[in-house]
């Protein structure tokens, strides 16, 4: 705002404020909203105080930005190389046991950081007596929550093994799982076969039926599915999945139109085999519309797992939850840091429940946020959209925020509702912290006690403590 000063006659001067005034509003809402109601023109700057002003965490920043800068930028440069350009294929499906690295036949994988079963959340505990059961240790769920609770069974975080599980599952040893093989890195990752809808084990039921689901996919599906994709030879995961984003998937909450290429990719191997089973199988995966899902999450576990080893990164190479905790994992650091995992917000429930009968967010299926899927992508998916505002207007906003606390954009995820930019890749924990907002997350939401399954869906937003205690460790290993 300039001022004048006029002289004037007998007096000193005065002065005289201007007719019209523009202003720049610096992180104050309110005093801009109240200039427009007087018909002033504005221009917002949306800054708040870094951090909350909190003296530790804008030292750290302060240092990760400056004279750490270099270094963690080099190193974010290659871990957004490896994340955007490992191609994940599938090459196979496999007991548990027989490839997943130091899984023995009493090992029980389980999604998140690691948990000991006293602190398993309900649907993770029947999960875990299902998958006792499936495997003949147990008649039923006392004798075999007395089989894990006098450790008879081992229990292990997945992600320690390579291996990613969606929402509640419990992987046990001889259970079917995808080889994924990422030539790049020369590795592999693991992801148990979807279990598909209803009264299944991997939304945290134990119930008759979802034994028999779990026996059957590895008497019945395992082999038919080995059968058909030996004939079809690897599969490039990520070239689907690109595929799926412009049809209206975003990879995590709706895998719809990806499962649907699938399955016309092994159609022909299908019904070229003698087996009468290749019917059922066919049929169970023409009415599981987030078949695909075990899939996406086994390749983004591929190419964060090449990452994972660079050093002196501050991008985020896992993110799971297993309902009770919540954990994220940087490059070049081994250790997880966890927090109470958080609810399920802008939940839409199944008629009957609301947010009493949720549990707490739960499953690795958070490592798509890390390769540009789920919350990443959600402007690619007009389903999503109603999760997240009703509007595809509201999931723009939703990558949006993601494309700020990310390093990076993706080369082959392109969002069709943002002009085909590329969704944001590498969440990085320096601005995290620093705009205080978390990664968002689309996911389902289990019954939190009683064993029914899926109750709604929603979106779940990452605590922000464990960035929090990441960025320090960075900062200390560092220094």
């Amino acid at each position: 705002m300039k001022m004048e000063s006029k002289p004037e006659r007998d007096g000193p001067s005065r002065v005289s404020l201007p007719d019209e005034v523009r202003v720049i509003s610096v992180g104050l809402p309110a005093f801009a909203e109240a200039l427009r109601a007087q018909g002033t023109a504005v221009v917002e700057v949306d800054w708040r105080i870094p951090a909350s002003g909190r003296p530790d965490l804008v030292e750290a920043l302060t240092r990760l930005y400056g004279p750490l800068a270099h270094r963690v930028d080099t190193a974010n440069r290659e871990v957004l190389r490896r994340l955007d350009s490992g191609a994940p294929v599938l090459i196979g499906i496999a007991a548990a046991a027989d490839v997943i690295p130091d899984m023995d036949a009493w090992t029980l994988l389980h999604p998140g950081p690691r948990l000991p079963f006293q602190e398993f959340c309900d649907p993770l505990r029947r999960s875990a007596r299902a998958a006792v059961m499936s495997e003949g240790w147990a008649r039923n769920q006392d004798e075999a929550e007395r089989l894990i609770v006098r450790g008879r069974v081992r229990l292990e975080p997945a992600n320690h093994h390579a291996t990613v599980l969606p929402m509640a599952t419990i992987l046990s040893p001889t259970a079917p799982v995808f080889v994924v093989e990422n030539p790049q890195g020369n590795n592999r990752a693991y992801s148990g076969i979807n279990q598909g809808p209803g009264k299944v084990a991997w939304f945290g039921v134990d119930a008759p039926q979802a034994v028999e689901r779990l026996v059957w996919l590895r008497e019945v599906a395992k082999s038919v599915l080995d059968a058909a994709l030996k004939s079809s030879g690897p599969l490039d995961v990520f070239s689907l999945v690109a595929q799926g984003l412009q049809m209206g998937d975003d990879a995590h909450m709706r895998t719809q139109a990806t499962t649907n290429l699938f399955i016309r990719h092994l159609l022909p191997h299908l019904v070229a085999q003698a087996n009468r089973q290749a019917v059922d199988v066919a049929r169970f995966l023409s009415s599981n519309h987030l078949f695909f899902l075990n899939l996406a999450m086994a390749a983004a576990k591929a190419v964060t797992d090449w990452a994972a080893p660079v050093p002196d990164s501050s991008l985020a190479v896992g993110m799971a939850r297993n309902g009770t905790t919540f954990g994220i994992r940087l490059a070049g650091n081994a250790d997880w840091f966890v927090a109470p995992a958080p609810p399920v917000e802008d939940a839409l429930y199944h008629p009957g429940f609301g947010p009493e009968a949720a549990a707490l967010d739960i499953g690795d299926s958070a490592v798509l946020e890390l390769v540009g899927l789920g919350g990443a992508a959600a402007a690619a998916s007009p389903a999503v959209a109603t999760f997240v505002g009703g509007t595809m207007a509201s999931a723009v906003a939703t990558t949006e925020a993601m494309d700020r606390i990310c390093a990076g954009r993706s080369s082959r995820f392109k969002l069709p509702f943002l002009d085909f930019r590329g969704s944001p890749v590498g969440i990085d924990v320096r601005r995290v912290v620093e705009l205080e907002m978390t990664p968002s997350i689309n996911t389902g939401i289990l019954h939190v006690q009683d064993g029914l399954g899926q109750v709604g869906a929603g979106v779940a937003r990452a605590p922000l403590a464990c960035f929090q205690q990441a960025l320090r460790a960075l900062e200390a290993q560092l220094r």
